[in-house]
């Protein structure tokens, strides 16, 4: 059982659980089912105050905190202390004149478009609509328009922060503090709200090629070599997974290894998309399905048909300075049909706008990367000897990681190579500065 606290009752207005008040279980945990939090309380935040009273009864009682949204990315789990979820904290204002939008810390990406779309604008949001948007935006924001416009945290205009002494700031007044929680994620404090840039994009030409890699083989060095020639404009991925014959999966899908190549294109004309996209289909031909179209950036989330149902999963990403033909041909030998566990493997084009240094420097690292490869596995078996089995055949390639994409336990090298060495230094002597007792638990500590 995890050690008391204190009676917070006493000092905390906001709506607060703990272990013996009903929705406790509900409250605590999120998409990221495995390893689930265990906090002495729980405040659920309605408010930039509800997050100082929470952070300042935490330092008062010697108790860690950690901060829960959406719960995509839980990585380390709470035991005891207080637990601020922010869910309810979920405003989104839109300025169109100026296209910026005011984002609290609970809304996701879905709110957010649909808070713009109205004035035909769109965020740099990512290939699932229900991820929160500060969190995924702290930790570098990889989205479907990367390679036009960069990364989501290249285009953060304000940050309100809670900050581990229980100050409510302005982070733009600090430049040091502005700079790391941009990049940096949530070592520096509890981000209330930001306000981001949006961009005049009704609508993508996207979807997904599926296509059998038995029948296929060779999908992944044709994308490899298709990505060599495209403009900005085009953002692409691949994901490679083993679909179960069952019911719910569309029958032409059902039983068979799959590559499922996924294209987000920001067209300047009708016929922007197609064009580009054809040199891929005439190499590939026919794909088993095919969901490209020309959609309104409201359904953008169809683009990688991610699964929106709770899971307990494990992950692990590098970034790559290039796609190695040999290594590409390991994936369906070590991650398909026949590993041990199920693996769904994807890699996302990178380059483009993301190389570029934004007009606010901020600390995401390795600008230099092409490709970022991601091992995933659903379940809750113990997936690192195999996640780094898959990985090992690109290690001469690699350049860093994305803290982003890496959902489980990472050592304090594993994170400093997410960084350049320089930052990785000021980050660390920036983290002391502002939470000397290490207060808060991050997902990925610096």
């Amino acid at each position: 059982m995890p050690p008391s606290v204190g009676d917070m009752s006493t000092e905390i207005t906001a709506k607060h659980w703990t272990e013996n008040t009903p929705g406790y279980d509900e409250e605590r945990r999120g998409y990221q089912l495995l390893d689930p939090h265990q906090p002495v309380h729980i405040v659920g935040a309605t408010s930039p105050q509800d997050v100082q009273q929470a952070v300042r009864y935490a330092r008062e009682h010697h108790s860690k905190v950690a901060v829960k949204a959406s719960g995509h990315g839980h990585v380390t789990p709470l035991d005891g202390g207080v637990l601020i979820t922010t869910s309810r904290l979920d405003q989104v204002t839109v300025d169109s004149d100026n296209k910026i939008a005011r984002v609290e810390a609970g809304a996701t990406w879905q709110q957010v478009i649909e808070a713009a779309a109205p004035h035909g604008l769109a965020p740099l949001s990512g290939s699932f609509p229900g991820v929160t948007a500060v969190p995924y935006t702290l930790g570098s924001g990889l989205g479907l328009m990367a390679r036009r416009y960069g990364f989501a945290a290249d285009h953060v205009r304000r940050i309100e922060v809670v900050t581990p002494d229980g100050e409510l700031r302005n982070a733009e007044d600090d430049p040091e503090l502005f700079w790391a929680l941009r990049g940096g994620g949530g070592n520096f404090g509890v981000v209330t709200a930001m306000e981001i840039d949006l961009f005049p994009v009704p609508t993508l030409y996207g979807g997904s090629l599926y296509y059998d890699l038995t029948a296929t083989p060779g999908v992944l060095e044709a994308w490899r070599e298709w990505t060599a020639t495209v403009p900005d404009e085009v953002t692409s991925a691949v994901g490679m997974l083993p679909f179960p014959d069952i019911q719910p999966i569309p029958a032409e899908l059902r039983g068979k290894y799959v590559a499922q190549v996924q294209v987000s294109i920001v067209p300047h004309g009708e016929d922007d998309g197609p064009e580009l996209l054809r040199p891929l289909r005439d190499k590939l031909g026919e794909p088993l399905m095919d969901t490209v179209t020309r959609l309104p950036f409201m359904e953008s989330g169809q683009i990688f048909a991610e699964p929106d149902r709770p899971d307990a999963f494990r992950s692990r990403n590098i970034l790559l300075s290039e796609l190695d033909e040999q290594a590409l041909a390991t994936i369906p030998r070590l991650a398909g049909p026949d590993a041990p566990t199920m693996c769904v493997v994807g890699i996302r084009h990178l380059g483009g706008a993301l190389a570029r240094k934004p007009a606010i420097d901020n600390a995401v690292g390795h600008r230099d990367a092409q490709y970022s490869l991601t091992v995933l596995s659903p379940g809750e078996d113990d997936v690192h000897d195999l996640h780094r089995a898959i990985l090992a055949p690109w290690s001469e390639y690699v350049v860093g990681r994305s803290l982003n994409f890496s959902l489980g336990p990472l050592t304090e090298d594993e994170v400093r190579d997410a960084f350049e060495p320089a930052d990785y230094n000021r980050l660390t002597a920036l983290r002391a500065r502002y939470d000397p007792t290490n207060l808060l638990l991050p997902n990925h500590r610096i």
